[in-house]
């Protein structure tokens, strides 16, 4: 039997999340839960996996509205071990009609098979994560496919699935504006409904942040980054990709549905080495640890690492920012209040002010949203709102 709660969505969760660590080779700039060489354990872990989720579920199936598998690369796993994660998905989360259902992939990784696997599965979106088209900013990332295995994987992308993404990198240490548009006009060639443009972030800790603490390599410069940046949101829209989030665009009707969830601040299930839940007001995140997710779980143990409840005006606050960060929708006076139980004139009143006094951000009097100019300096806004 299938159960559908009926708390609101910012209380029990509409989606799920779904971790998937295994990589052929960790990316320098990459701070998520992933792995390379541990391919050998991807038949127990699937096993771990499904002993996880029928916890997480009450061992009922739970209706959702959206299912994001991600990594490290979910495609890593063989075609046999994808049909397999696709059945233990299925039995716990029930995708409701129209629903949308992610898989990231990595250029290289798939095949005929593992794309039936997946289709045959119920996936009905993939996101690509293409990165760059140079070998040489690929090779400064530490990926591991090239440029042309993007275009051998959207031949079997494009005609098996109805939504997928790409996903880019700007300001990678040495490139260039001339490269960042070559990047953009070499994805837009491929028509995509959705991309993703990420500035390059050293996460503290990842490899690449340490070759940037070391001076062995440098990151570029403020106004150069806001080139890109300014340049993106110009050409994209121009070719009918939208801005919808600082980071994201599409074509109406393609949004990432599940990436919504988070920037709304609604539950979400999250499952998996490492992965973050978000249920009834409590904040969980999994062990990162493989060897003790594993034992854990076939001990009967709880994997769960680091745990907190926001207090009700730290939980407005955050759902401030992350649904500022919607540039279309913005922050809606009477959707923050419902969520939260907060007035936000009277929670932030003084930090949205200033921002509006600056130009930094655009109150029509029921919606907030971030200025043109706001978004260049997005991350000092944000920051004051906490």
């Amino acid at each position: 039997m299938t159960q559908r709660s009926a708390e609101p969505s910012w209380i029990w969760p509409r989606a799920a999340y779904v971790h998937i660590p295994f990589c052929a080779h960790k990316c320098g700039y990459c701070d998520f839960a992933s792995l390379a060489g541990a391919d050998a354990q991807a038949d127990r872990y699937l096993a771990a996996l499904e002993r996880e989720i029928e916890v997480a579920t009450c061992g009922q199936s739970q209706s959702v509205d959206t299912i994001f598998v991600g990594g490290g690369t979910p495609t890593r796993l063989d075609a046999d071990q994808l049909a397999r994660l696709m059945r233990i998905i299925k039995s716990a989360f029930s995708l409701a009609p129209e629903g949308e259902w992610t898989v990231e992939a990595n250029p290289g990784t798939l095949d005929a098979a593992k794309v039936e696997a997946l289709v045959a599965g119920g996936v009905n979106r993939v996101s690509l994560g293409a990165q760059s088209f140079h070998t040489d900013l690929l090779r400064t990332l530490e990926r591991n496919h090239g440029p042309d295995e993007v275009a051998r994987a959207l031949e079997l992308v494009k005609p098996a699935f109805p939504r997928w993404s790409l996903d880019l990198i700007f300001g990678v240490p040495g490139s260039t504006i001339d490269q960042w548009k070559f990047d953009l006009e070499t994805a837009l060639a491929f028509e995509p409904s959705h991309l993703s443009c990420y500035g390059l972030v050293y996460e503290k800790g990842t490899a690449l942040w340490k070759q940037w603490n070391d001076g062995a390599v440098r990151s570029l410069d403020e106004e150069t980054e806001r080139t890109m940046y300014e340049h993106t949101i110009d050409r994209l829209a121009s070719a009918g990709l939208q801005m919808y989030e600082i980071s994201n665009f599409a074509h109406p009707g393609h949004e990432s549905r599940h990436n919504l969830v988070y920037w709304a601040n609604d539950a979400y299930f999250g499952v998996g080495l490492g992965a973050a839940r978000y249920v009834r007001g409590e904040r969980a995140t999994n062990t990162r640890e493989l060897g003790a997710y594993l034992r854990r779980i076939e001990a009967g143990e709880d994997p769960t690492g680091p745990a907190e409840s926001l207090e009700p005006e730290a939980r407005a606050r955050e759902t401030s920012v992350l649904m500022l960060r919607r540039t279309q929708v913005g922050l809606d006076r009477n959707d923050f209040q419902l969520r939260t139980g907060f007035d936000l004139d009277a929670l932030l009143g003084e930090p949205i002010k200033k921002a509006v006094a600056h130009g930094l951000l655009a109150d029509d009097g029921q919606k907030i949203a971030f200025t043109r100019e706001g978004l260049f300096l997005a991350d000092s806004v944000l920051c004051d709102l906490l």
